[in-house]
């Protein structure tokens, strides 16, 4: 009986202690790196119970500067400052009760300073693409086990494809031949939401659920990393979707809220564990006006950067300050990890404007040659340029070095279906939008672009080419940097009318079993090679030219349905013209002598072919014309 309760009492002992154990599930960053400015490094430790631990550390060169207990029991954030430390394996010890355990935590050394990590420029023609719609490299990951329930189908535009990183890999070939020198994924970090009950998935990568993984059905972190090192061997940059606004709704955060005040607006999810709509529910208005309106109500400020984006995706607050050093932290660790080579930012306004400065701020120190776009989605110039770095139309500086051109895209938009006036219509809305140029502090650092994966395609569901040549000689040769969007060079259509993956389509022959091959010149058919051998010509003639990056900018109001703008440098000067009408067209030579001086021949940049310039032109109906001298 004696040896019984003995027996008893050891069980219950180690129920205790075991009910005590110190529990330590995941500590993000995952490591850190030393010889940043900015020597803080906050520590997000998750584990069951882990809210109560005392921290410490006795490693050289690093102190604890403090311990934050946020409300849910399964979180703690612990500040280290590491101005002194060196690389190498810090211990962390992490005690409740006199249960203790420690964590082996890795301080590594930088590949470089946050100087010599160059951004894209103007002298950069971004190449736009979706990684589930690219192409397929690998059948292995198309079903992650683990994963919540997902299906690959390529018959339904909204569920995964099935592309992934090996198969951007392998096509690195291509972006050379075609002449971008810089490639945009859309977000590849994990999105494990499950496919919907109508048919829609999180394929576009908008709805993250870990910060630190790459999507298992993209690959891995490491394989990442090769793109990127292989990407930087073929003399390609690579820029990284984030989203700081939003993460998805099935990520741990979600449910368990590390503190009320993690999300805007969380007291709708109060007994709604699907996260269905309902009437405590507020969806932002989408409209952005607000955030820089002298006269904006409280109302509409609150729709706008607190309401959530969709039901499916919560709405970060960047106004706690914990929720915008991890985000800061995160971004720092891509371009330290796997080296990118700049970062395109989701629905910049809709964050909090003081959190997203902070963070530009802080990623301008450590890194002044990167480079950051912010979609800045309002077609008013003054708007967008209130929110480029520098700003004076601003009271405060949000330190955001490029925004998006929305106004040259709308203008674009419409102009391609007009005939070009006397007045407003056509290529007047063009010139009508560059003249507010003087509003920007730097306007080689707009991106502009003619379409992306929220938009329809420039094509519609047509194909006029003549159209599409206009838009794009206009785009590589005006005082921007310059977007592509996937499958233009091949003429991809689609709109966006039934929905989005429609201007999504997986890129042809980039899928096993494809029949039809468009990255190669013997698979694409006749009008595809012709569009993508003319652009392929622009895009390697503006490849360190100059003339286009570094050239002061004219343009003429249009007269007589035609358009020109020049670019001069150092005696150098390439004339873009185009006949903005549906007729033939002439362009009085003697009207741009201010520009084309006594030069009587100039070279055809896509044809070689001489331009006389000692009479006037006459221009076929559209004709695009982009000549130097």
């Amino acid at each position: 009986m004696k040896r019984f309760c003995l027996f008893i009492c050891f069980l219950l002992s180690m129920n205790v202690v075991m009910k005590a154990a110190v529990k330590v599930d995941r500590v993000e960053p995952a490591n850190w790196f030393v010889g940043m400015k900015n020597p803080s490094l906050q520590l997000m430790v998750y584990g069951q119970g882990i809210k109560d631990a005392e921290v410490s550390t006795d490693y050289p060169g690093v102190r604890i500067d403090s311990v934050v207990r946020l409300e849910s029991p399964n979180y703690l954030l612990v500040y280290l400052n590491l101005s002194g430390a060196q690389a190498g394996t810090m211990n962390l010890t992490f005690k409740v009760g006199k249960q203790t355990k420690k964590i082996a935590y890795p301080l590594l050394s930088r590949e470089m300073s946050g100087e010599r990590r160059t951004g894209f420029s103007n002298a950069d023609v971004l190449y736009m693409l979706m990684p589930d719609r690219f192409a397929s490299g690998s059948t292995a990951n198309d079903q992650i086990k683990g994963m919540r329930a997902y299906k690959n189908d390529r018959s339904q535009p909204s569920l995964r494809h099935g592309g992934d990183l090996e198969g951007l890999r392998q096509h690195l070939d291509y972006f050379n031949e075609l002449g971008v020198t810089a490639l945009w994924f859309t977000p590849v970090l994990e999105n494990d939401s499950p496919d919907t009950d109508n048919g829609f998935s999180t394929y576009h990568g908008y709805a993250t659920t870990d910060y630190y993984r790459v999507d298992p059905r993209f690959g891995t972190n490491e394989e990442y990393k090769q793109l990127i090192n292989e990407a930087h061997q073929h003399g390609l940059k690579v820029v990284m979707d984030m989203i700081f606004n939003h993460c998805g709704f099935h990520h741990p955060w979600v449910s368990d809220m590390p503190s009320r005040d993690w999300f805007n607006l969380p007291e709708w999810l109060d007994g709604n564990p699907e996260g269905r709509e309902n009437d405590r529910f507020l969806q932002t208005s989408y409209k952005l006006t607000p955030v820089m309106d002298p006269y904006a109500s409280e109302v509409d400020m609150k729709e706008t950067v607190e309401g959530w984006f969709v039901t499916s995706m919560p709405d970060l607050n960047q106004k706690n300050p914990h929720v915008m050093t991890y985000l800061i932290q995160n971004s720092k660790w891509w371009i330290e990890t796997v080296g990118i080579d700049g970062i395109r930012m989701d629905t910049y306004p809709y964050a909090d404007r003081e959190g997203m400065a902070r963070w530009m701020k802080e990623l301008d120190e450590e890194y002044p040659n990167f480079n950051t776009v912010g979609e800045t989605w309002v077609t008013e110039p003054a708007y967008t340029a209130a929110w480029q770095k520098g700003s004076r139309l601003s009271d405060s500086n949000s330190y955001l070095k490029t925004v998006m051109d929305f106004s040259f895209f709308e203008k674009l938009s419409q102009a391609k279906n007009e005939e070009t006036d006397a007045w407003w219509n056509g290529y007047n809305r063009i010139y009508n939008s560059l003249v507010y140029d003087y509003l920007y502090p730097n306007p080689s650092s707009v991106m502009a672009f003619i379409e992306n994966h929220d938009t329809d395609r420039f094509l519609g569901n047509g194909c006029d080419t003549l159209a599409l040549k206009q838009a794009l000689a206009l785009l590589l040769t005006i005082n921007r940097t310059p977007q592509l969007y996937y499958g233009t060079e091949i003429l991809m259509n689609g709109t966006k009318e039934v929905t989005d993956g429609n201007v999504r389509k997986d890129f042809p022959g980039g899928f096993p079993g494809d029949k039809h091959n468009a990255f190669t010149a013997e698979g694409r058919t006749k009008a595809e090679n012709a569009m993508f051998n003319w652009l392929s010509r622009l895009l390697h003639w503006r490849q360190g030219n100059e003339v286009i990056t570094k050239g002061k900018q004219t343009q003429f109001i249009p007269y007589q349905g035609v358009y020109v703008i020049a670019r001069r440098y150092a005696g150098r000067t390439v004339l873009t013209i185009l006949n903005g009408t549906t007729q033939t067209a002439v362009m009085p030579v003697k009207r741009y002598a201010e520009v084309i001086g006594t030069t009587t021949v100039a070279k055809d940049v896509i044809t070689g072919r001489n331009v006389r310039l000692d009479h006037d032109l006459n221009l076929r109906p559209r004709q695009t014309l982009i000549i130097e001298f």
